[in-house]
């Protein structure tokens, strides 16, 4: 198999270095990625990188998963407008465990394959390593300007905020890890998003000075959205690959929600089918784009691949209740279909307090569905509250207890696809 034909095909190659395609098909080759523990969970901008991890091992390559105890610590400049917020090591070591339980579920470290994957931690390797050795092993062999050419660090220089040391030297630091897993570990590739350019190149600059051997290197594009928006941000934030963060529902209701454009381009990104099933897909999808076709496989591919087939079931069956009966009467809900609705948000409310009415505006916020009472006056307004699938037409209208779903539930439907569902107790 052409890993790099493969790639290309699907949207995923945007720099490579010469050589690196000959290399790939020459031998079995261990490639890594680095992985920023900011969070206590990936997000599905970390797809991108498990994905090609996955292909990588898929392959008959060796993928090494780097979690960055060590740059978790400092903070990669690239593509940041200021310096973020250093963790501490408390916060930092829960980070580290939260990113290691899902790259363990998405790679095979288990099997006896000759090519299963290795989990590494650069704290493991600079915890002892002074400043003064590292200046004088690492430092001398890339030059002050090699390292202001950096687009990463060029911005920061020109931008407001400027650059700090810490910050400066972050690519030496990510260039030692290219450098110690190619001595220590045979790694001779590199791969990440596109931001990441600069500092791959300058490791693959060490390992040439300071080793006199070869590395390889290939970055994918960054994903953008084609209206523009940022790609993996809702209304509720990131889109995370932890079910407690991010319900299944909501995950798959992601993807389901694609444009027509990017559900074109994403299903090459986020699933393995074969060009042969995509190009038939895309063909069908364009016949009548009213069907989502594309949406809904890639929808089921992506949600399997992160959170099984029992909560794409769940996601499945919510999203039917929700929007496929849509028509039908919020009565026709039994309580096991109310209560058995993954992933919407569950808030329970005082039922007396609905005995005497309650208008709309002040439920709204008293529920948190909306911060203010502002929002939710201006989004009844605009037409975009239903109450057990009756649009709320006024902000003077009432809520009571006579509109209770089996004496207990109201579903509340915030714009197109958001829900919750009260219980009054």
């Amino acid at each position: 198999m052409n890993l790099i034909e493969e790639l290309r095909w699907r949207g995923m190659i945007q720099d490579i270095m010469p050589g690196t395609e000959e290399q790939l098909l020459k031998e079995p080759t261990s490639g890594y990625i680095g992985f920023d523990p900011t969070a206590d969970s990936l997000h599905i901008g970390s797809l991108v990188p498990i994905l090609l991890l996955k292909h990588l091992q898929l392959a008959g390559h060796k993928p090494v998963a780097l979690v960055g105890g060590a740059t978790g610590m400092v903070g990669d400049p690239s593509g940041k407008s200021q310096e973020r917020n250093l963790l501490s090591e408390e916060v930092l070591q829960k980070n580290l465990e939260g990113v290691k339980k899902q790259l363990q579920r998405y790679l095979d470290f288990e099997s006896n394959i000759p090519n299963k994957a290795e989990l590494v931690n650069n704290y493991d390797w600079f915890k002892n390593y002074s400043f003064l050795n590292f200046i004088r092993d690492v430092g001398k062999h890339i030059s002050v300007n090699y390292m202001l050419s950096k687009d990463s660090v060029k911005k920061r220089i020109e931008g407001e905020a400027g650059i700090s040391f810490t910050e400066f030297t972050y690519q030496l630091i990510q260039g030692y890890d290219f450098y110690w897993l190619y001595q220590n570990k045979a790694c001779k590739l590199q791969m990440g998003g596109s931001d990441q350019w600069g500092n791959i190149t300058t490791g693959a600059e060490l390992i040439r000075r300071k080793a006199g051997g070869e590395a390889f290197a290939f970055t994918c594009p960054l994903l953008t959205k084609a209206d523009g928006g940022k790609f993996g941000k809702t209304e509720q934030g990131n889109i995370w690959l932890d079910a407690e963060k991010t319900s299944p529902f909501h995950f798959y209701q992601f993807w389901l929600n694609a444009a027509d454009a990017d559900a074109e381009k994403w299903i090459k990104i986020f699933t393995f089918l074969s060009k042969i099933e995509i190009d038939n897909l895309i063909e069908q999808h364009r016949k009548d784009a009213s069907k989502r076709i594309l949406q809904k496989k890639l929808a089921q591919e992506i949600t399997v691949f992160v959170h099984g087939e029992d909560e794409y079931q769940k996601a499945i069956d919510t999203t039917e209740k929700l929007f496929a009966q849509q028509n039908a009467s919020a009565e026709s809900l039994t309580i096991e279909d109310l209560e058995g609705m993954e992933g919407i948000v569950k808030i329970d409310f005082s039922k007396s307090t609905l005995e005497n009415g309650m208008d709309v505006v002040n439920f709204l916020a008293e529920t948190n569905i909306f911060p203010s009472k502002g929002e939710a006056r201006k989004m009844i307004q605009n037409g975009g509250i239903s109450i057990n699938r009756q649009k709320v037409s006024a902000i003077s209208d009432q809520v009571t207890d006579k509109m209770l779903l089996h004496r207990q539930y109201l579903l509340i439907q915030k714009g197109k696809k958001n829900y919750y569902l009260i219980q009054a107790k």
